[in-house]
């Protein structure tokens, strides 16, 4: 086996790489023989090459080497590879020391084969590295006079290269210059070619502006004979227009005079009668307990009076037998039945809140006993509805609609409210809101100014309106503050009268004319008899001392009317704060509208009497003639 293995070993110092390579595959094909003559071996032409000589022509023969089937390589020791169709044999036992030499016998003979194998390869590669040893010879001498000519070549190349270098820059720069010349060439044909089509497009736009101008030098000369015509025509329309809004004003100011002459007629103090309807719980009135004749023409004429009927228990007692019922008639300037609605209410007052406008002051109150209607007639009934709108909100609505109107004709308005009520001879802000509600200062009635008629509210306020929302949120604030109670005929009873103030201010800036008036709608206090036999407790007391207040409130509004009837020289409006504060509109210079409120109730009959009484000895007073505040 040693001796087997001696060649390789030796093979391997002598070709170094060559021989690993060759080791790796001892069973690799020999490179292809070269053919050779007798005596004399022929060298392969090989192409010119640089480089190193030896790797040159080692990679040559390895690149002719023609592949062939790998065997791989025995392992020294081992036992031949068993025979196709044979049975593998089985390790022989430490024992069979005579089997054991046959198979080294054999595995010997196989590595001696082998041996010989490698040795014939060995040659053949010593063959081959010694062709390619010459041709490194043949290549590397080869290679010095290709150095040499490509060294030659080279400084040509470079000498091209500057030459083709500065050539190139030359070249460049010429492009660029030619470029730019084109450039500048095709901006002047492109420059030449707008201004050409701009002189085609100014040609014709001249010969346009010719045609038009000479036809706008026919049409100036008709429209210039137009002018004129239409000149004439305006100045016609101006002076028919000035008339026509002469005769405007002054049809203007004849309305507004029948209409002043027409409620005047009607009388400066009106007093209508309005009976309400039974509410839900309460007595059904007996037949015949009141009755509303008709007027002179029937029934289609409006009801102007009333009838009460009233028995007196005491005649009936006294001679024994039951007395018949007392009948009392009253004649006022309208009577509302139970079934009339606020809307119907409304029209009957509608002209008389329009002379506000006209500048004369209006004062209407609603006046009866407690649980009578008064503040449903004046203000609504709760819940929004638009039927049971009250005069107030509707009286505004009203104002709203004619000013508008009467914007047309050069009149403007501008509306400021207030809202105060007189609790126990004290004003109250019924506006305030906020840290001012209960706390805004003590509400004092004082003159406007230094020789001021008018009279103002000290701490309360004056709100400007526009519009039925912002009236409806006032009523809505004013609802809440005011001062309320239960009493013996009604559950919520007001205590206090309410005066809801609207100042108005008018002016027609073309003429110079300005106008102005308050719209006063007042609901006042509703009253009721204590019994002075019962046993009074605290709060019997304080609505004694209401009741004693209301009265006598009442009592001075009915005086005070009764002076300005009779023209007496001293009127007493400083004996109430309710009187003191509407005296501008209660003189005759004023419009009153008084409605009185009853009850159907018969249980009511004898507060319902007294109202009636009062009411009429109000509507028999006759005030001067009223005068417009115009300047």
């Amino acid at each position: 086996m040693e001796d087997a293995l001696e060649p390789e070993k030796k093979r391997t110092r002598v070709l170094g790489t060559t021989t690993k390579f060759a080791t790796s595959y001892p069973r690799a094909p020999a490179l292809s023989a070269v053919p050779q003559t007798q005596g004399q071996t022929a060298a392969p032409k090989v192409p010119k090459r640089t480089g190193p000589r030896c790797s040159t022509a080692v990679a040559t023969v390895l690149k002719n080497q023609k592949p062939g089937p790998a065997v791989p390589a025995k392992k020294p020791g081992t036992a031949a590879p068993p025979k196709p169709g044979g049975k593998k044999p089985s390790k022989r036992p430490a024992w069979d020391l005579k089997g054991q030499l046959c198979d080294l016998n054999a595995e010997l003979k196989c590595c001696r084969e082998r041996t010989q194998t490698l040795d014939q390869e060995n040659q053949q590669l010593r063959d081959q590295l010694r062709e390619a040893q010459q041709q490194a010879t043949a290549l590397g001498a080869e290679r010095g006079t290709l150095q040499g000519e490509l060294a030659s070549v080279r400084a040509q190349a470079e000498q091209g290269q500057r030459e083709l270098g500065n050539l190139s820059a030359r070249v460049l720069e010429l492009e660029e210059w030619l470029g730019t010349q084109e450039g500048l060439v095709r901006e002047l044909q492109k420059e030449q070619l707008e201004l050409q089509e701009e002189r085609r497009g100014l040609v014709i736009r001249l010969e346009e502006q010719e045609r038009r101008l000479q036809a706008s030098e026919a049409a100036l000369s008709d429209s210039q004979a137009e002018v004129a015509s239409l000149r004439r025509e305006t100045a016609a329309q101006a002076a028919s227009l000035a008339e026509r809004g002469e005769r405007l004003h002054g049809l203007e100011m004849e309305r507004r005079r029948l209409h002043n002459q027409l409620q005047e007629l009607k009388g400066n103090i009106r007093v209508f009668c309005r009976v309400r309807p039974a509410l839900p719980g309460e007595p059904t009135p007996p037949p015949g307990f009141l009755l509303f004749p008709s007027g002179p023409g029937g029934p289609s004429d409006p009801p102007t009076h009333l009838s009460l009927f009233r028995s007196d228990e005491r005649r009936g007692t006294l001679s024994g037998m039951p007395a018949a019922p007392t009948r009392h008639d009253f004649s006022f300037d309208r009577v509302f039945p139970p079934g009339s609605g606020q809307d119907e209410v409304f029209e009957e007052i509608a002209m008389l809140v329009q002379s506000a406008l006209d500048g004369y002051p209006v004062c209407i109150f609603a006046y009866g006993q407690t649980g009578s209607g008064k503040t449903f007639t004046m203000e609504g009934g709760p819940g929004g509805d638009p039927q049971g709108e009250g005069l107030i909100p509707r009286a505004l609505r009203h104002l709203f609609s004619v000013a508008g109107d009467l914007s047309s004709q050069g009149w403007t308005y501008s509306f400021v409210a207030s809202y105060v009520e007189i609790y126990n001879e004290t004003v109250r802000d019924l506006l305030a809101t906020g840290t001012r509600k209960g706390h805004g200062g003590e509400c004092e009635i004082r003159r406007a100014g230094p020789g001021s008629e008018e009279l103002v509210v000290t701490n309360a306020r004056y709100v400007p309106v526009s519009c039925e929302k912002e009236v409806e949120a006032l009523l809505q604030l004013a609802r809440q503050n005011r001062a309320v109670a239960r009493t013996a005929q009604n559950e919520r009873s007001s205590r206090s009268h309410s005066v809801f103030q609207l100042q108005i201010s008018g002016e027609h800036t073309g003429r110079g004319l300005q106008c102005g008036a308050p719209l006063n709608l007042v609901d006042l206090a509703g009253s009721e008899r204590l019994d002075p036999g019962l046993a009074l407790g605290p709060g019997e007391r304080e609505r004694l001392r209401e009741t004693q207040a209301i009265n006598s409130s009442l009592s001075t509004l009915g005086l005070v009317i009764m002076a300005l009837s009779n023209k007496e020289s001293h009127v007493p409006y400083r004996n109430s704060k309710l009187t003191y504060l509407l005296q501008n509109s209660l003189g005759g210079s004023a419009k009153m509208l008084m409605f009185v409120n009853i009850s159907p109730l018969e249980e009511n009959v004898s507060e319902s009497l007294n109202s009636l009484r009062f009411a009429s000895k109000v509507n028999q007073c006759v005030i001067g003639t009223a005068q417009a505040n115009r300047k």
